[in-house]
């Protein structure tokens, strides 16, 4: 027995090492595995939860029959094609299309010179150039009405799957000649500009939401668009939401070759904190939500 005892001794303390050995080892894996956790992003809200075809079911539509279950079909009364506003609103006057004189760069020269650019001067755009380019992204060419005044149809300066077009216009000002910073609503039916908040610390606010983006908030105008889906849900049912993606391409693309046309520059802008960009302009966030955004100024 004397004689195995240093042996049952460096036996027990080897034992005694690789115990402690592996509990270091468990215990730095855990702890590292905690830290990853905490660090990690939070999962997007539901969207990580679907099955890869469930997230790609809207951009696919309805293997069903959507004409029949939509509310044109039972005979609702179509949505209005623009948010009310309170009489007393305050409101400005744009310059009409009819008296524009800038963007007279060709199509083609337009999109072939076409870039995202976030990089601007302190040069104001003229109201003339703001007008242009709501004009251009949201404007009204033509519209009919019967008899009694109401409105039949409506031609604007975009693309829309049914003419529904189911968005609203808003716009971060900081430096147009002769309006104040703050926020706005374009009113496509009237070609106005509608007040919603002056003040130029919206700017601050705008780059918050957009998870410090400076860019965007420091832009001469930021354009915010919202959509409001039932305008396209009530003709189209449930393939409506295809066709509000697809409408935001068209109008987006617009302002591109509109802003290149006066030769500034513009980037359009995913990237947004979608409860606090919905918060900053009062909307819902369920009937009416933000769903894009463009900063733009002049090159420097």
């Amino acid at each position: 027995m004397t004689s195995n005892q240093p042996f049952h001794t460096s036996f027990c303390a080897s034992r005694l090492l690789l115990a402690v050995f592996l509990g270091c080892v468990f215990f730095a894996s855990a702890e590292k595995k905690s830290a990853a956790a905490k660090s990690a992003p939070a999962p997007l809200r539901g969207v990580d939860a679907l099955s890869l075809s469930q997230r790609r079911a809207f951009l696919r539509g309805t293997l069903a029959d959507w004409r029949l279950d939509t509310d044109d079909h039972r005979g609702i009364a179509p949505p209005p094609i623009q948010k009310p506003y309170a009489a007393d609103a305050r409101r400005l006057d744009l310059i009409a299309p009819d008296k524009f004189a800038v963007g007279s760069m060709s199509v083609r020269e337009a999109i072939r010179e076409r870039r995202s650019r976030r990089d601007y001067s302190d040069a104001l755009f003229s109201l003339e150039e703001l007008s242009y380019l709501l004009w251009a992204t949201q404007g009204i060419s033509k519209l009919e009405r019967d008899e009694d005044g109401e409105l039949l149809a409506q031609y604007r300066t975009v693309p829309s799957g049914g003419a529904k077009h189911p968005f609203e216009s808003y716009l971060l000002i900081n430096r147009v000649a002769g309006v104040a910073p703050g926020l706005y609503r374009y009113l496509p039916i009237e070609h106005q500009l509608l007040v919603i908040r002056e003040g130029a610390e919206l700017g601050t606010q705008v780059t918050a939401a957009c998870y410090g983006q400076s860019f965007i908030g420091e832009a001469a105008v930021t354009f915010i668009w919202a959509a409001i889906p039932y305008r396209s849900e009530w003709k189209y049912g449930s393939i409506a939401e295809k066709i509000v993606a697809l409408d935001m391409g068209h109008l987006c693309q617009n302002l591109y070759l509109a802003v290149e046309s006066i030769q500034a520059g513009m980037c359009a802008v995913m990237g947004y904190n979608q409860a606090r960009m919905d918060a900053l302009l009062g909307l819902d966030g369920e009937n009416e939500f933000v769903i894009y955004l463009a900063a733009s100024g002049k090159i420097r």
